[in-house]
């Protein structure tokens, strides 16, 4: 399966935001995964075995429990594919940080010459 039929399910990206916070249960992704979807267990259960066997995840056993953690190898391999698409999005984010620190600056100079009107004269 490609990375990103993997990825183009909504269920399994969120498993994969949940797991980039740290290894879990699968009962403990199971019951996020099923508020918040209102998928049964086995579908949960699905999704997780597809995760793992197109590398995305990792299991170990702990007792009776399966822990699964992030592989991040696959997400780098789609990283690199988007790498010549970045093109299309950094300048315009850069743009964007350059006019969000001119305006933080502007802010402060503004509250700077509220709390101390004497400084312009």
């Amino acid at each position: 399966m490609h990375a990103f039929d993997v990825l183009g399910d909504p269920v399994r990206r969120r498993i994969l935001e949940l797991l980039a916070d740290g290894e879990q249960s699968a009962g403990e992704v199971n019951a996020v995964v099923q508020r918040e979807f209102g998928i049964s267990q086995p579908a949960v259960s699905q999704h997780l075995k597809v995760l793992r066997e197109a590398g995305f995840t990792t299991m170990r056993p702990d007792g009776a429990r399966r822990l699964y953690a992030v592989n991040a190898d696959p997400l780098r391999d789609v990283d690199e594919w988007l790498e010549r698409f970045r093109q299309f999005w950094t300048p315009p984010l850069e743009a964007l940080a350059t006019e969000l620190a001119r305006g933080k600056r502007e802010r402060r100079l503004r509250e700077q010459d509220e709390q101390d009107p004497d400084s312009q004269e």
